[in-house]
């Protein structure tokens, strides 16, 4: 798109009063001033362009409540974004980020912040004062520690780090307590950080692709899951207090190291319909192979079984 044509596009918007505007992929390198004429709008996509910066008269889009710069070449704002404060979506996934500037805590509406695929190695200290925030996604990027500040997100409900290197969690992290959904897929657990058993509104964990040989009997205290992804780690067996997870009804393993499940997971089928994922254990014998073949209902029924012989 040239210049000119993006001209009148800004000027007919204007013109129309347009509340939503969409330019993505158009080859964009820059935004012209005139961006500011655009005072009505609400949302605003720019994804898929090459854009390397944003100019100071973005802050005039005074009603905007929804900006997606996703796929861009941007690696800083311009502290005007801080005038946003309508603001309650802001997206800048795919671009060279690895710092914000401080006035993104000025965003104080901020509901939704994706930060996916940059490349932060630590927590913006800005973000922690964004209290309004229930959606935060930090996947893909070099993390390797998480701030305590992060206890400050007290309304997180949904919280995205997989793809960083992270082997430990801040005890601070417990203090989430609204969290439903954590995903921590791809990072370097060796064992579960013991905060988690304390987030017991999470009805969601993944924790696949990690390095986990065991879980601690504390996972029981996760009373609300209804999902849980071990799949890719090293363990070799499970707690049988895993079967105090009444409200499970997925649990994925493959791809572990399992030689036998504890007989008392056959107690979770009392109360929902349970999901196993268990293909590519090779060294499992209980369930067998040919049971496992069979599906969860098979896998069910014969530890069941071993339950009844063993009580």
């Amino acid at each position: 798109m040239t210049k000119e044509e993006l001209l009148q596009i800004i000027e007919k918007a204007a013109r129309e009063k347009e509340t939503v505007l969409n330019l993505n992929h158009n080859q964009l390198s820059s935004l012209p001033p005139e961006i500011s004429q655009l005072s009505n709008l609400t949302e605003l996509s720019l994804c898929g362009n090459e854009l390397s910066s944003l100019p100071p008269e973005i802050s005039q889009l005074s009603n905007l409540t929804h900006l997606y710069l996703d796929k861009n070449q941007l690696s800083s704002l311009p502290p005007e974004i801080s005038q946003l404060s309508k603001l309650t979506e802001l997206s800048l996934e795919n671009n060279q980020f690895s710092s914000l500037s401080p006035e993104i805590s000025q965003l104080s509406n901020l509901t939704e912040l994706s930060l996916a695929n940059n490349q932060f190695s630590s927590l913006p200290p800005g973000i922690s004062q964004l209290s309004n925030l229930i959606w935060l996604s930090f996947d893909n990027n070099q993390l390797s520690s998480l701030s305590p500040e992060i206890s400050q997100l007290f309304n997180l409900t949904e919280l995205f780090l997989c793809g960083n290197q992270l082997s430990s969690l801040p005890p601070e992290i417990s203090q989430l307590f609204n969290l439903t959904e954590l995903f921590f897929s791809g990072n370097q657990f060796s064992s579960l950080p013991p905060e988690i058993s304390q987030l017991s509104n999470l009805t969601l964990l993944d924790l696949s692709c990690n390095q986990l040989s065991s879980l601690p009997p504390e996972i029981s205290q996760l009373s609300n899951l209804e999902w849980l992804d071990l799949s890719g780690n090293q363990l070799s067996n499970l707690p049988p207090e895993i079967s105090q997870l009444s409200n499970l009804i997925w649990l994925g393993l493959s791809y572990n190291q399992l030689s036998s499940l504890p007989p008392e997971i056959s107690q979770l089928s009392k109360f929902n319909k349970l999901e196993l994922d268990l293909k590519n254990n090779p060294q499992l014998t209980s369930p067998p192979p040919e049971i496992v073949k069979q599906g969860t209902q098979a896998i069910l029924t014969y530890l069941r079984a071993r339950l009844e012989a063993k009580g």
